[in-house]
């Protein structure tokens, strides 16, 4: 389950140089439930999911497919 996205400067930079978007999910949360929530609720093409665990967040890094732009979920969830 996506939480929210995260909007920080290594965030907005990571959306422009490699088409990767940050999320905070759900703990118990696997990768492949991430990228299939994704792709439902954006409407894209996951390329890979990485995923980061800190204290009691985990944080999904998620690459979007080239020919899905993340510059345009950015600015349609108001990140950017």
């Amino acid at each position: 389950m996506i939480k929210k996205p995260i909007a920080t400067e290594k965030a907005v930079r990571l959306i422009e140089l490699d088409n990767t978007i940050l999320f905070e999910v759900a703990s118990q949360d696997s990768k492949d439930e991430i990228k299939s929530e994704v792709e439902k609720t954006f409407n894209v093409k996951v390329e890979k999911v990485r995923t980061l665990s800190r204290g009691s967040k985990k944080i999904a890094y998620v690459r979007l497919n080239k020919k899905n732009p993340a510059i345009d979920i950015a600015t349609k969830l108001g990140m950017i």
